[in-house]
């Protein structure tokens, strides 16, 4: 496989229906189209905060956390395609971090797809945790642990039975997601700009009105990006796909450039129309509740019935969708590790549908842990384990960027060695995005947060590298 040569020059890809036959010690099922694959990476992206508002970041910058937003679009945007050329060119399981293996050296490959195995199980806890407070929203007299159980089987089931069932149910809880998206920006629209006929129409003026568009000054922006960027994360699901969609080159070609400008589109809309509806500070003060959600307000105001219940509906799907997502992308890249070498046997087997079933309960386990610790809080560990998620994030990030320096340099210098579509200036892109994201990794310099982020974050990097030092000891003796 791809991923397992330390050193050797880029070799042709397989075409796309190459593929060994699974549960017979093959590997994935190309199964997913190119419809399901953006989706699926809309479906990860998509999640709680935006619908429920993202009232840290607007404290931070107030009105201009606008300008934050944009930023992160064009970074992610960047990060998106250049990740698209390369999982093109190389649609292998373990995706990016198989990449990395390729083009950095097994030690990025081992530290890249660890990160972001355990950034998305925590993520994932955190999604099951709020799935079950949205169904006890309804019912609170169910109990909060079967809640959470109930989510955590209906998720890993979707997951276990094949990876075309997967892919069917995220395309269609996706769109319920999208549609309702949709029909809040089309909604909150016409409040700002025509109003109803008992409303008078409100225009931009909030985001003028209280202190200004900069009420925090110029600043403010960057130290809001330290919240922003991680609305975003989760579009790295799509190169993940990669390895089990049916057409890979245009599959990814089109899934990360529509990824790009929708996301970019959806959260830009939402967070422009909700400040011109909603006074700031307003927004910052009631962030994360369904009943002070923007969108019953919205749908209130139009005449919308049971707002809030068509909210909590809407927040539920989104969370499960999200979970759903991630936990499609840990196991894929633990399974990708196991067949590498990089983690227990097991981890690498297949069963007869081509499902990673054992990496799905191993993620699994990680997702009950990090769901108790969220609704606990137990002394404080879930707030070390959200630390090391937003650190692993800059760091997956990086790490596909230099990767996309590597496979650049290889690409031009053995053009014939390779398939699928090249981005004009993709060093130079790859350099700029690089800056964006250790910029907001310097805000760890003013923001409490991200300072701890940044310190738990490379420790626990470091304990990954001892572990990577001691499992190449293992695997020189064993031979």
């Amino acid at each position: 496989m791809a991923a397992s040569e330390k050193s050797a020059p880029p070799q042709p890809v397989l075409p796309a229906d190459t593929v060994r036959p699974a549960g017979e010690g093959g590997g994935l099922i190309r199964s997913l189209t190119h419809r399901q694959t953006t989706m699926i990476g809309l479906g990860s992206a998509l999640g709680t905060g935006l619908f429920l508002g993202s009232g840290s970041a607007i404290s931070a910058a107030g009105p201009a956390v606008i300008i934050s937003y944009v930023v992160g679009a064009v970074l992610v945007a960047i990060i998106a395609v250049l990740l698209g050329e390369m999982s093109a060119a190389h649609p292998v399981q373990g995706s990016f971090g198989a990449i990395a293996h390729r083009y950095l050296g097994p030690w990025a490959g081992f530290l890249s797809r660890w990160l972001y195995w355990f950034s998305a199980v925590v993520v994932i806890g955190t999604e099951v945790v709020a799935s079950a407070l949205y169904i006890r929203w309804w019912w609170p007299e169910v109990p909060m642990s079967a809640a959470i159980l109930a989510v955590a089987a209906v998720v890993l089931a979707v997951n276990i039975i094949s990876v075309k069932s997967f892919g069917t149910t995220e395309f269609w809880l996706s769109t319920v997601k999208v549609v309702a998206l949709c029909a809040f920006i089309l909604c909150a629209a016409l409040l700002v700009f025509f109003g109803l006929p008992d409303t008078e129409a409100t225009g931009f003026a909030h985001l003028t009105d209280d202190g200004g568009f900069l009420p925090h000054g110029a600043k403010s922006i960057w130290l809001a990006m330290s919240v922003v960027m991680f609305a975003y994360a989760g579009f790295e699901i799509v190169a993940i796909a990669a390895a089990e969609t049916a057409d890979p080159q245009r599959a990814i070609r089109t899934a990360m450039r529509q990824l790009a400008w929708r996301l970019s589109a959806f959260y830009i809309l939402s967070i422009v129309l909700v400040l011109a509806l909603i006074p700031w500070r307003r927004m910052a003060a009631a962030d994360g509740s369904v009943e002070t959600s923007p969108f019953v307000r919205v749908f209130s105001e139009v005449g919308v019935p049971a707002a809030a219940t068509l909210t909590n509906a809407v927040v539920l799907i989104a969370a499960m969708s999200a979970a759903n997502a991630h936990l499609y992308g840990a196991s894929r890249l633990l399974h990708s590790l196991g067949d590498d070498g990089l983690a227990p046997a097991p981890m690498a087997k297949l069963s007869r549908r081509g499902v990673p079933a054992n990496a799905l309960a191993a993620s699994t386990l990680g997702i009950a842990t990090a769901a108790l610790l969220a609704f606990y809080d137990v002394s404080g560990l879930f707030t070390i384990l959200m630390s090391i998620a937003i650190f692993a994030v800059l760091m997956v990030w990086l790490l596909i960027l230099a990767s996309y320096l590597a496979f650049r340099r290889h690409r031009t210098a053995n053009p014939t060695d390779f398939t699928g579509f090249s981005i004009p200036g993709g060093s130079k892109l790859a350099v700029v995005a690089g800056a964006g994201v250790l910029a907001v990794a310097a805000t760890a310099v003013e923001v409490p947060d991200m300072r701890q982020a940044a310190g738990i974050g490379l420790a626990f990097t470091v304990v990954l590298l001892a572990c990577y030092a001691l499992t190449g000891r293992r695997r020189a003796r064993q031979k």
